[in-house]
């Protein structure tokens, strides 16, 4: 594997007598899909969510680029969110009185860019995500497989190390959440970032480099994409 990226060592996170995480080591290369996969329950999103710094492990350890961040308090943890990690969700979340231009410059915005640079970015990322002429559709007037593009355009624009993705594909059809895997999948690597996905579709984890099992909050023997 390339440079590390990621990496959590040894994370176990509790909710009351139930164990999410049990002991998880992992970490993720330069550029390098991984597939996170398991069944409802078995800890896969409190994974991601330990991993993004969006909520803190019960013990272990979390390191962005050789940096311990799961210590930080939550206004840095928010900064690194803001800044080194892109987020695209099942259902998008775009903001729904904006523009599509202006979701994707949003981030850019929230780190200090003035509203006229981050527009300017942000509509770089309209071409290449087959979204031209769409910059100023609410996402309200958007298909569902645009709307997730946009999403992928506003978690890459400040050009984040880490993308995660949580059932990316959830809400869309099977061919177009084909479209749209490829879409992140090049757009992420074509970038740098290393992407962290989290499903139940092996057909969506067969974009990514690597695909993890978890079960019972512990990380299952991993599993090799086949040609």
């Amino acid at each position: 594997m390339s440079e590390t990226v990621l990496s959590g060592r040894g994370l176990v996170k509790r909710f009351g007598p139930a164990v999410a995480l049990d002991g998880v080591d992992l970490a993720v290369g330069r550029a390098e899909a991984v597939a996170i996969m398991g069944p409802s329950g078995s800890g896969k999103s409190t994974l991601l969510h330990c991993l993004a710094g969006i909520m803190k492990p019960d013990a272990g350890e979390v390191h962005l680029l050789g940096r311990r961040i799961d210590t930080l308090g939550e206004r840095r943890r928010s900064a690194l969110r803001r800044g080194r990690f892109g987020f695209v969700f099942q259902f998008g979340q775009l903001l729904p009185e904006l523009p599509a231009v202006e979701n994707v410059a949003l981030p850019l915005m929230l780190n200090g860019t003035s509203r006229r640079e981050a527009a300017q970015a942000a509509r770089s990322w309209f071409g290449p995500l087959g979204l031209d002429g769409l910059e100023h559709r609410r996402p309200g007037e958007l298909s569902g497989g645009q709307a997730q593009r946009v999403a992928i355009a506003r978690a890459l624009a400040p050009l984040p190390a880490v993308v995660f993705a949580d059932e990316p594909t959830g809400a869309l059809d099977q061919a177009t959440g084909h479209d749209t895997m490829r879409l992140l999948v090049d757009a992420a690597e074509h970038n740098g970032a290393s992407l962290v996905v989290v499903t139940h579709d092996p057909s969506v984890a067969g974009w990514c480099d690597r695909v993890l099992e978890v079960r019972d909050g512990r990380i299952q023997v991993p599993m090799q994409r086949t040609a």
